[in-house]
């Protein structure tokens, strides 16, 4: 039984997670397990998937409110979304077999190049690009789709889902880079797609925690909560404020926490 104590703590954390998610369709996840390992200093083994459930959780309520909307690409998040959960418990089957510092490594290495492509590959990015393998035509809302079309999506899915059963992350850090990158659709549909599939990962990646004993459901209850109320915050904000600068923000944040984890794991070699 958790303590009434941790409920606090727990809460704030997952109400700064839910908050990032909204703001820029990834993100959470990666902040979510770093944050619940040094803040409350616990292995990567149990903050992954109590951080997988704050973040799924707050997806799915992302993607509704997008789906309403009419801005998500659903026939994309079903590709995407079946490539990663079909690979989310191999995820998971590496995790339980990994050490805990090996796992650390992993996280510090993906928060640096995730922090990387965030500074880098932001919307305003100038000068010629390669053409997309998806692309929408002018003036349709629907993907024209093709081989190299469907290959890409399908490699970005198993991706984020392995990555997702792995370290707990939603995924949307190679979502939203792969999506900006191999297709023209606008920004806010990049990350309201990417939430559609971060939801669907979540599920499979969460089934494979809980059957093999990983999911410590009475900590990721008020995780979770404080994620979900952080998401309708963000929500408020998350058209007010500046893209660029908020990709470039957690940028800075990311390679900070990645130099805390790098400490931290230096302590496990």
């Amino acid at each position: 039984m958790l303590p009434l104590a941790d409920w606090g703590p727990l809460g704030c954390l997952g109400l700064l997670v839910g908050a990032v998610l909204a703001l820029t369709g990834a993100g959470g996840g990666a902040l979510a397990v770093p944050l619940l390992v040094l803040v409350l200093g616990w292995s990567i083994h149990l903050a992954a998937p109590v951080a997988l459930v704050a973040v799924g959780l707050s997806a799915w309520l992302g993607a509704g409110f997008a789906l309403r909307e009419g801005i998500v690409r659903y026939r994309a998040a079903g590709v995407l979304g079946a490539a990663g959960m079909a690979a989310a418990p191999l995820g998971v089957w590496l995790a339980q077999r990994l050490p805990q510092g090996v796992l650390l490594l992993a996280f510090v290495l993906f928060m640096l190049f995730t922090a990387r492509r965030m500074w880098r590959d932001g919307p305003a990015q100038a000068g010629p690009q390669k053409a997309p393998a998806c692309v929408r035509p002018e003036g349709e809302q629907r993907l024209h789709w093709t081989r190299p079309c469907l290959c890409v999506m399908l490699r970005v899915g198993a991706l984020a889902g392995v990555l997702s059963g792995l370290l707990g992350i939603g995924g949307g850090f190679v979502i939203v880079p792969a999506l900006d990158r191999h297709s023209n659709l606008d920004l806010r549909s990049i990350q309201a797609t990417s939430l559609a599939v971060i939801a669907l990962v979540s599920v499979s990646g969460l089934t494979a925690a809980w059957w093999s004993g990983q999911l410590q459901t009475a900590a990721a209850v008020p995780f979770a909560v404080g994620a979900v109320a952080g998401l309708l915050v963000g929500r408020r904000w998350a058209m007010r404020l500046s893209t660029r600068a908020l990709r470039r923000g957690f940028a800075v944040v990311a390679v900070g926490v990645a130099v805390m984890l790098l400490l931290r794991t230096l302590s496990h070699f």
